[in-house]
């Protein structure tokens, strides 16, 4: 008998096996050393090959086995889901721990051993006692098929709900590791690497395809494009040389032209000569004419100038008689203006005599002025009183309007501190809308659906929990589940049942509910108050760190004693171990670590697991509900008090505008009496006033007759100063006659002289006649011939430019003989010339470029062929590869899941109920879907539902998983199994029948090594030869490992058997 010890706790291995060749599966545990790990300082245990059932009591050590296998055979801590970092595996107050798994292999086992430091959590690893690296671990165990991370093979009891939590992908990824042929994950592996190279070569090929089809579409314009371009250049070369012959062919025609009226100057010349010496004579007479002419012309302008300059002077004499007669008239003017005058004061007389004599009947008539005073005295008074009243009015609704503005001020500010409190609140429900769709959206559906409750109904918890200070989320976070953190809480069972059946089974939504218990756990007192543990540096339990709605704080008290779970600082992790030894708390946190105190059943000693916290993640933003609540009613206080000083306003206000009116008709009625008294003072002021003016318009009489002679004197003076002028006038006019007279003489001698020119130039005119026409033609040649010189001279120089010749450079024979079959004459080329140049416009867009990009762009076509042509090759390649890979792994995973299904079918038939499991895809040719679902029914009223994390209770999520392994169990190729304490949710009649199911699968031939730990059995169960049984024990009084002698076991246990007997 193989058996494990270790001081103060034992391991006792019970059951026999004894076959010549070895039953143990290449890859199986055959021997576990502990050292100074988790609880154990020195423990060996030796497993059998087939069913070893690992028994012990909680905290005795079981699950510490499960953490060895895992973590001596390269396992992450994280798989365990106990502690991130790997040393807080090594026992407490050690520096150092080690963990050595013997694995089968024939023909030499290997041994594996790690030793892990807490100093920097580092690890060393040796395989048979030699130094390897993690490398060369992690090939080992591959080689063996050992997969830790694999569910289906390694379940730890942590682990046990995320079975459920894997997707149809996952698992089937999971089950092809564990039971499938080696080269069934290869098959899947490559056909979703073909597949994703199938979808890149598809693309590109669509891709290249697609960019080819453009290509050649544009190369196809291109070509059509260059056949234009090429026609268009014969044009432009039969242009270029047309343009070339135009200007040679335009200067032979000047040229020509230019000898033609040189030759008929010459000869106009010389008739010109001839005419010029007939004429002298004549010319001679004629110019002595004209020099007759000038002297008589040279006469006149003197006698002219003289007669000009003395009318001059009768003009002005003119212009002075004339303003003499307006400076009568102007006399006259005023004369007329003064009598104007005298008449228009004669008629204002008498308009105010008129209206002092009706202002003096109207005083007349008027009574003497009664006394006005009492009554004006009485008003005056009314009046003061009014004016005093609405001087207290102003000021109170100055003080109303000042309070107003005051409240208004901190209404705002109430109103801005609610908004940013509730932008918290929304900053929340976007955090949980983006990590919990679901949640979001049946929390959506609860608000509009609140009248569908009879109690009093709470939102998820991460909304409902209001941290007090941000840094203390993390506690909470850490010690409520997230599951629950997303619950939503309900004071009735009716309720959460109605909730959930609209959001589960009518919308398909994943989200969690809890019931509060009925009676309320919220004020529950702890256990101590939290001043007797300041010494251990703890400052509040866990329930003072937050605030919560009744229901919520009273579930979270029932379900995780919040109210009794205190919080420290780093003072209490330094001094743990006082705390635990000396305190009775289960649960406490420190700065940055939660510990769990468990108290041993038999020897009651404290055991203690750490562990550190995360970070928080739902609970950094909160809300003060106590400030909140306190600004709502201060909100509700000031719109009480505003509505308050709103009516008194208004009264003041009607009561301001009443006092105005009786002031404004007191006011009027103290004008009335004013004007009454005023009024006959006001006429005798009005009459003196007018007797004023009256005077004043008697004393500006004007005397006409003194006005008429003053008038008649200016008149004489000025008629006197015309008569001077007019003599004066007179002797002008005398002067003036003679010159007149010697101005017609003058005119009769040049009339005259112009005759006898005229006549002369008759004479000479009829013979030069000839001689104006003949210069007129020679100049006219002359100009003609320097013209189509110098035309000549430019139409040579633009000739040779344009055939790019230089000044001495001969004339091309090319050109001759281009030449020769062109026009010869400047008509015919251009009518030729204009019609090129009509073909050639016709010809737009057009470039040399446009041949360049035409050969570039067919040479791409041709490259891109080539290119898509071998992608289509190698995308027929990987899709032939597809397909008989495909055929293979199929083959292979229909014939797996067939017997995963058939096992599994029977298991749940044995149990009475329904289950299968079956291949599941999306797409035939998505192979990354490619998935396996689990449908179970448990009930014979209900249909076959999926296997999920939520439509199941724990209990029927347990049973299926363990029967899915051991559906696994019989076609498993992994050398081991692990599922650690899966039994604790199942009812007793479920748990019977599995653990039938579990020692009749494990315990045949050639099975895998199957480890099944639990804290207890029921009793009467069924047991097979083939099975081991591990107890876990501990306590003060056991044997020592060294001193263990399984001989002396062997015969005590034969005395008793025959003691007994």
């Amino acid at each position: 008998m193989a058996a494990a010890r270790e001081k103060g706790k034992g391991v006792q291995k019970a059951g026999k096996c004894s076959v010549s060749q070895s039953p143990f599966v290449v890859g199986s545990i055959v021997r576990i050393l502990m050292k100074d790990f988790l609880t154990y300082t020195t423990c060996e245990v030796h497993p059998g090959p087939n069913l070893n059932l690992v028994l012990g009591a909680n905290g005795t050590g079981k699950s510490s086995i499960v953490c060895a296998i895992c973590l001596g055979l390269a396992g992450k801590p994280s798989f365990l889901g106990r502690a991130d970092k790997i040393g807080l595996f090594v026992k407490q107050g050690c520096m150092k721990g080690v963990v050595e798994i013997e694995l089968f292999k024939s023909p030499d086992n290997i041994t594996i051993t790690r030793e892990i430091y807490v100093v920097n959590n580092a690890s060393v690893w040796f395989i048979n006692r030699r130094p390897a690296t993690l490398k060369t671990v992690e090939e080992q165990i591959a080689d063996l098929n050992i997969q830790v991370d694999n569910l289906c093979q390694f379940l730890p009891q942590d682990k046990v709900g995320e079975f459920t939590k894997l997707s149809k992908t996952e698992l089937l990824e999971a089950t092809e590791k564990s039971i499938g042929s080696p080269e069934m994950y290869q098959f899947h592996c490559e056909l979703k690497n073909f597949r994703e190279k199938e979808r890149e070569l598809e693309s590109l090929c669509r891709e290249k395809t697609t960019s080819l089809e453009k290509m050649k579409q544009r190369v196809e314009r291109y070509k059509q494009d260059v056949e234009r371009y090429h026609e268009c250049k014969r044009h432009v070369d039969l242009i270029e040389m047309l343009e070339r012959k135009r200007p040679w062919v335009e200067y032979e025609n000047f040229r020509e032209q230019h000898e033609e009226v040189k030759q008929y100057r010459n000869q106009v010349k010389k008739e010109l000569e001839c005419l010029k010496e007939m004429q002298a004579p004549c010319t001679k007479k004629i110019q002595e004419a004209e020099e007759n002419l000038r002297n008589l012309d040279m006469k006149t302008r003197d006698n002219t100038a003289e007669i000009r300059n003395i009318s001059q002077k009768c003009k002005e004499k003119q212009d002075a008689l004339e303003m003499k007669d307006k400076q009568i008239e102007e006399i006259n003017q005023a004369f007329r203006m003064r009598k104007d005058e005298e008449t228009n004061r004669l008629k204002k007389i008498h308009q105010t005599q008129l209206i002092i004599e009706e202002w003096q009947n109207e005083l007349d008539t008027m009574a003497v002025c009664e006394n006005l005073q009492p009554q004006i005295d009485a008003v005056n008074s009314e009046l003061k009183k009014l004016q005093e009243e609405r001087a207290n009015i102003d000021n109170d609704i100055s003080d109303l309007r000042a309070e107003k503005n005051n409240q208004e001020r901190e209404e705002k500010r109430i109103i801005d501190r609610l908004g940013q409190l509730n932008n918290i609140m929304h900053m929340k429900e976007e955090n949980l809308k983006m990590r919990f769709r679901d949640t979001h959206s049946a929390l959506m559906w609860l608000r509009n659906n609140k009248d569908k409750f009879k109690k009093t109904t709470c939102g998820p918890m991460m909304l409902e929990i209001n941290v007090k200070d941000s840094a203390h989320a993390k506690y909470i976070e850490n010690h409520i589940s997230d599951n629950d953190m997303r619950a939503f809480v309900f004071e009735s069972q009716e309720d959460m049942e109605t909730f959930l059946v609209e959001v589960r089974d009518h919308q398909k939504l994943r989200v969690n509910a809890v019931c509060a218990p009925a009676e309320s756990y919220a004020e529950n007192l702890p256990s101590r108050p939290i001043e007797e543990l300041h010494r251990y540096g703890f400052y509040s339990y866990l329930r003072e760190l937050f605030d919560a709605p009744p229901s919520v704080m009273s579930y979270l008290c029932y379900q995780y004693r919040i109210h009794d779970v205190p919080v420290g600082t780093q003072r209490t992790r330094d001094m743990i171990e006082r705390v635990i030894h000396e305190t009775s708390l289960k649960q406490i946190y420190t700065a940055d670590e939660r510990y769990i105190i468990k108290v041993s059943t038999y020897t009651k000693q404290k055991l203690s697991s750490n562990m550190c916290l995360r970070e928080a993640q739902y609970l950094t933003s909160s809300v003060d509900t106590d400030e909140r609540g306190l600004l709502e009613n201060q909100g509700q206080d000031i719109r009480n008090t505003l509505k308050s000083l709103d009516a008194r306003l208004t009264a003041l206000l009607d009561r301001q505008k009443l006092l105005e009116h009786k002031d404004n008709k007191l006011r009027q009625e103290k004008k009335a009496l004013l004007e009454r008294g005023n009024r006959r003072r006001q006429l005798e002021s009005k009459i003196g006033v007018k007797y004023d003016s009256l005077r004043q318009l008697e004393q500006d009489a004007i005397d006409l007759e003194k006005e008429f002679q003053l008038a008649n004197v200016k008149i004489k003076e000025i008629n006197k100063q015309k008569s001077e002028l007019v003599a004066e006038l007179m002797q002008l006019v005398k002067r003036i006659i003679p010159l007149n007279i010697m101005k017609m003489a003058l005119t009769l001698q040049m009339t005259r002289a112009t005759a006898e020119k005229n006549k002369l130039q008759s004479e000479y005119k009829a013979g030069t006649v000839q001689l104006r026409a003949a210069q007129q033609r020679f100049h006219e040649l002359d100009n003609r011939k320097q013209l189509l010189y110098e035309k000549c001279v430019e139409l040579m120089k633009q000739a040779r430019h344009v055939c790019r010749l230089g000044p001495d450079q001969d004339f091309p024979e090319e050109f001759q003989v281009a030449f020769q079959t062109l026009p010869d004459t400047l008509e015919e080329i251009d009518a030729f010339l204009n019609e090129e140049k009509t073909r050639a416009s016709c010809f737009t867009g057009l470039s040399a470029s446009v041949v360049e990009e035409y050969n570039k762009q067919t040479q791409e076509i041709q490259q891109l062929t080539d290119y898509l042509e071998g992608k289509k090759n190698e995308l027929n390649n990987y899709r032939q590869n597809i397909s008989q890979v495909k055929e293979k792994w199929l083959n292979l995973l229909q014939v797996m899941i067939e017997q995963i299904n058939g096992k599994f079918s029977k298991f749940f038939s044995s149990m009475q109920c329904v289950g299968e499991v079956d291949l599941h895809m999306e797409n035939e040719e998505e192979y990354e879907k490619y998935g396996i679902r689990i449908r179970v029914k448990f009930h014979s009223s209900t249909e076959l539902h999926e296997l999920t994390q939520y439509h199941q209770s724990g209990g029927e999520k347990t049973v299926s998983t363990m029967l899915y392994l051991m559906a696994l169990q019989e076609l498993n190729r992994c050398p081991f199994r692990v599922v650690d304490e899966i039994n604790q949710g199942m009812d007793p009649m479920n748990e019977r029948r599995v653990f039938e199911m579990v020692v009749e699968t494990a315990c045949k031939k050639m099975t895998s090594q199957y480890f099944l730990i639990t804290p207890k059995l029921l009793q009467n169960l069924n047991y097979n030869d083939k099975m081991t049984v591990l107890f876990v024990y501990n306590g003060p009084f056991l044997v020592e490992t060294d001193k263990w002698n399984m001989k002396r076991f062997k015969k005590r246990q034969q005395r008793l058997s025959e003691f007994n007997k």
